[in-house]
């Protein structure tokens, strides 16, 4: 936005400027600068720390600059913090040793306090309340699926004692839409409710951002990329040979749905109206290269490894379905079975599928209009995925469709059962002192690059601040591309990645970091998210407390090794075990 428009508007705190060669921070001493004050007459908030978003990186963050005695304000778009486990509805994915190592500590406190939470509140079969790792949904996705509204319950048990000491202050419903950024700091930023309309400046010596789509990067000026890198540009071993920065993966809207086609031994149709759209998404082939395995409202889709046709399955009362996937059993909420009997009249699942990826539009870099367009074309897709498995889905007894399934809004905490934001896969990325490509972590450019047999191990980072795993998994996309899907190796997190090659006080905690096209296919998972929001969170207390930016801690080899030091004691691994 304008620059004197915004001072005019919010008066400016006492943060200045540095050169970018300048590796002091001239702030205000911490101790001035750790009481919120909130100006009720200029609606003015300070802390050490802003962090906007409150996805899973946001929250991290936040935790992680909190028990360093940091101030923060944490902001958040809709009213559920969480991000992808909550107000997107997508039940964790995570890599199959998530229960012993492979996360961070806090981490997987989150994911025994969701045990822990319907173990206390639930009343759960003898058999579940005594299994060592409880899934109330026993989904195929991971070892813990569970409701949404229980992410954000717990969540909010963790932030509860820093709201209460007002350590913590956490707008929800807040957008940011402004920002002033001086030569290579920010200063402030500005956000505004949505409920009222009503408008915040938002100032701290440190700025987050954990957006979804890397909302402050444009907004701050911070230099970053989009889409698809070419080979020229990054030698990966997948790129394309021309890159295009408008090729970004599909996102998705998730709905909850149970299935009920009984009450009082009578048989119900909870069928829908037919929706308006519902012809066209009904007979639309995806343009897809390779080719896709046919329509998209089908029981097959493209192989993600093979691009081969491949056969789904699907029956709601979760029983096998040959040897297809039980789609139903994929992304589980609730399996009834985990309950004591009449909790639940169904199982409840999670619809996050290839028939309801959308890749007709990206919501990177558009309007607010087109946004919503996109969004709205994508509930539409899901209304006719939804009506289709109603009326016209092939039953294993040879009939049509599941009229007993029913929309679950309770469960998305929305009116039309829809999730409350779109799953987003891939945003904007900073331009980053340090970029992972696939050469460092895909397992088949790693072995042409060290002349080993694939599956070795990923490159090893001096700068690691985290690990995660997950094989590089990049959905269809918007300019046509099909699935791209292929093995990588337990890799590192490198603070390069996490550092803007220019600005100094303004970090990624979410989908942003320094990845490509390609290697965000395995960083933008769940428990990755949270260990780099977790470390960005941990870096900025060290930096304030060291007085230098965060560049500096890791071009001064003392200060990496102290800071690395720091984060293992806080339960961060940097490495994986050999």
């Amino acid at each position: 936005m304008n620059r004197r428009n915004f001072i005019e508007t919010v008066a400016v705190g006492s943060i200045v400027a540095t050169s970018a060669s300048s590796f002091a921070l001239p702030t205000p001493a911490l101790a001035e600068t750790r009481g919120f004050a909130p100006n009720q007459s200029s609606n003015e908030f300070s802390a050490d720390v802003v962090v906007a978003g409150g996805g899973l990186g946001g929250c991290a963050a936040a935790l992680a600059a909190l028990r360093s005695n940091l101030r923060v304000i944490l902001t958040e778009e809709t009213d559920w913090i969480g991000g992808q486990i909550s107000q997107q509805g997508v039940p964790p994915d995570e890599h199959q040793w998530i229960e012993t190592h492979g996360a961070t500590r806090l981490y997987r406190t989150f994911r025994t306090a969701v045990r822990d939470y319907y173990i206390r509140n639930y009343p759960l079969t003898d058999d579940a309340r005594n299994r060592k790792q409880l899934n109330p949904g026993d989904g195929a996705v991971s070892r813990l699926c569970h409701e949404p509204r229980v992410a954000v319950a717990v969540l909010l048990d963790m932030l509860a004692p820093y709201l209460s000491s007002q350590q913590l202050t956490l707008l929800t419903e807040h957008k940011i839409t402004g920002a002033d950024a001086t030569g290579d700091r920010v200063r402030a930023l500005k956000a505004v409710s949505l409920r009222s309309g009503k408008e915040v400046m938002l100032t701290a010596p440190y700025f987050v951002d954990a957006t979804e789509l890397g909302d402050l990067l444009p907004l701050t000026g911070t230099e970053f990329v989009t889409g698809t890198e070419s080979k020229n540009e990054t030698g990966e071993l997948h790129a394309p040979e021309k890159g295009d920065p408008a090729n970004q993966q599909a996102f998705t809207v998730c709905f909850a749905m149970d299935y009920v086609p009984m009450i009082n031994n009578k048989a119900v149709d909870h069928s829908i109206e037919k929706p308006k759209d519902y012809d066209f998404w009904r007979n639309l082939v995806p343009k897809l290269t390779p080719a896709w395995s046919g329509k998209l409202l089908d029981l097959s889709y493209s192989n993600p490894s093979t691009l081969e046709p491949k056969t789904l399955g699907f029956h709601p009362e979760g029983i096998a379905t040959g040897s297809a996937l039980n789609l139903w059993n994929y992304r589980r909420l609730i399996s009834k079975s985990n309950f004591k009997p009449g909790t639940y009249l169904s199982d409840i699942t999670v619809v996050n599928w290839p028939q309801n990826d959308y890749f007709l539009g990206n919501l990177v870099g558009v309007s607010d209009k087109e946004f919503k367009k996109h969004v709205d074309q994508a509930k539409q897709l899901n209304l006719s995925l939804f009506y289709w498995l109603q009326t016209e889905a092939p039953r294993p007894d040879g009939g049509q469709g599941w009229p007993g399934l029913r929309l679950r809004p309770d469960i998305m905490g929305t009116e039309d059962g829809m999730a409350k934001y779109p799953y987003v896969r891939e945003s904007r990325r900073i331009k980053a002192v340090f970029t992972v490509l696939e050469e460092h972590v895909g397992a088949a450019n790693r072995a042409l690059i060290t002349g080993q047999k694939t599956g070795n191990t990923a490159a090893d980072f001096y700068d690691s601040v985290g690990v995660g795993y997950y094989h590089i998994d990049l959905h269809p996309s918007s300019r046509g591309n099909n699935y791209i899907d292929f093995g990588s190796l337990p890799f590192q997190i490198p603070l390069g990645a996490l550092l803007p090659r220019r600005m100094e006080n303004l970090l990624p905690a979410n989908k942003n970091i320094g990845t490509t096209h390609l290697t965000n296919g395995c960083y933008r998972l769940h428990p990755v998210e949270w260990s780099i929001g977790e470390a960005v969170g941990a870096l900025v207390a060290f930096a304030l407390d060291k007085k230098v930016i965060p560049r500096a801690v890791r071009e001064q080899k003392p200060l990496l090794e102290e800071f690395q030091k720091l984060i293992r004691t806080q339960g961060i691994e940097t490495h994986w075990p050999k």
